[in-house]
């Protein structure tokens, strides 16, 4: 059996992988414990200059627990982490009330926010739909991700479109209740949300304070092709959060499927999605997905199969050219 890691040594290594791979020194002090730790605290202010806060997917760092990942999270130069809580999360759901504190004071403890947290929760009747939005929102978490909500066979659209909607619109309740926003997230596929319209249909009258949508323009570019400007206008008023990755069509075996990539090497047009986010004045966090090959961090596993410096480096890469794109659209400084 391998042998694991420890802890302190993991922490060394992630801190000289990360001073390796960002080009440059930065000083590393030792605490009293004898811990090493990155001096930079430069994520710690809220800094108007960066309005959009940039969290990485805690799905990518699955391979971390807590202190690890968000120190990681930190010196690559996240603002934040979009917390998995969730069956196959980092937190999981029937022991949130005692996880989610510790999750979120480590990373809070590197100088990291979590405004944003990734669920399963479809219903409010759900027995544990509660217990986490009430301890997400008693710890300053602002935003959250609905699950999936399929569409049955042999049952009318618009029947199920009517059922989801009251669906919703109790979790709106329960969301306003709690002071945290709901958000569907459009995937693409034949789950509902995948044409947008629907997603539209099911939201437009609900207060966008406690229901609304995660909108994922990789999804949208798959499913809308040229014509995703027009669902995301359609939502635009409810979307508080934005899901970044990035992909092209590819022929497998005499069947198209999709490849994704590092971003910028696909075929999701940023520039003019992030000139539209800028028109729509929407400005909430951003989660960063890195769904493309790279040793299991991209599917949520436990452990790698590739060196830790190369999905750092990959993260700090992805991080890059996001923030390039953010700039040029004036959305930070």
């Amino acid at each position: 059996m391998e042998e694991e890691v420890p802890v302190s040594s993991r922490r060394e290594f992630i801190a000289k992988t990360l001073l390796a791979t960002a080009g440059m020194a930065f000083p590393i002090i030792t605490t009293e414990a004898g811990k090493s730790t990155n001096i930079i605290t430069h994520r710690v202010s809220s800094g108007a200059d960066e309005p959009m806060k940039v969290c990485i997917f805690s799905k990518q760092m699955h391979w971390l627990g807590y202190e690890a990942m968000a120190q990681t999270a930190a010196q690559i130069g996240f603002d934040g982490i979009d917390l998995t809580v969730r069956p196959d999360g980092h937190v999981k759901p029937e022991h949130v009330e005692t996880e989610l504190p510790k999750a979120i004071a480590a990373i809070h403890k590197a100088g990291l926010s979590v405004p944003m947290i990734t669920t399963k929760i479809t219903d409010a009747k759900d027995p544990l739909t509660e217990p986490i939005l009430k301890t997400a929102s008693q710890l300053g978490v602002k935003y959250y991700r609905l699950g999936y909500l399929p569409y049955p066979d042999g049952v009318p659209m618009e029947t199920t479109l009517q059922k989801y909607k009251q669906q919703l619109k109790a979790l709106a309740d329960l969301n306003r209740k709690y002071n945290i926003q709901g958000a569907y997230q459009n995937h693409s596929g034949t789950d509902v949300g995948a044409p947008v319209w629907d997603l539209w249909y099911l939201i437009k009258e609900m207060d966008p304070r406690w229901m609304g949508s995660q909108y994922d323009i990789k999804h949208a570019t798959l499913e809308g092709g040229f014509s995703w400007p027009l669902g995301f206008k359609a939502i635009q008023s409810h979307i508080k959060t934005l899901d970044i990755k990035d992909f092209f069509w590819i022929k497998k075996n005499g069947k198209w499927d999709i490849q994704y990539t590092p971003l910028g090497e696909g075929m999701v047009d940023f520039k003019k999605f992030f000139a539209l986010v800028k028109q729509y004045n929407i400005s909430g966090p951003i989660s960063l997905h890195l769904e493309y090959p790279l040793g299991g961090a991209d599917t949520g596993a436990r452990k790698l199969t590739v060196p830790e410096s190369t999905v750092i480096e990959a993260m700090r890469k992805d991080l890059t050219t996001l923030r390039g794109w953010l700039k040029e659209a004036q959305l930070s400084g």
